[in-house]
């Protein structure tokens, strides 16, 4: 992978869902993850979700545990994030973001590729 760039986000009330995607380019081969991170303003920017390409298997922050889902299709090169009960303090710039080794960390300094993210916004 040498870019991503996602797309989606948006405005929804608390409860709703949202699906934000990542389509990644570039040299390619079966073997980077895919990441999600959030920031909200003033805090860090925290991993969320994490998917490995070739064999997935994915990686959960805690507070979205059993309301986001992480997927990908490895034929458009595309990953998603479905977003489900969304509450107000999900709500921060997402990023997608790509490193090219197969092993999930929780740091975005070890991710290398960035999309230029896209604002959710839960309201209350």
């Amino acid at each position: 992978v040498q870019a991503v760039a996602e797309s989606g986000g948006g405005l929804v009330q608390a409860g709703g869902s949202l699906r934000l995607s990542c389509a990644a380019s570039g040299r390619t081969n079966s073997a980077f993850v895919m990441g999600w991170f959030r920031q909200a303003p003033g805090m860090e920017r925290e991993l969320v979700a994490a998917i490995t390409w070739s064999n997935p298997t994915t990686y959960y922050a805690d507070s979205v545990k059993g309301r986001f889902i992480i997927s990908r299709d490895a034929a458009k090169l595309t990953g998603y994030l479905q977003m489900n009960n969304l509450k107000p303090e999900d709500t921060a710039v997402y990023y997608c973001a790509a490193r090219n080794r197969e092993m999930i960390v929780t740091t975005a300094a070890g991710y290398y590729y960035w999309g230029q993210g896209t604002q959710v916004t839960v309201s209350s």
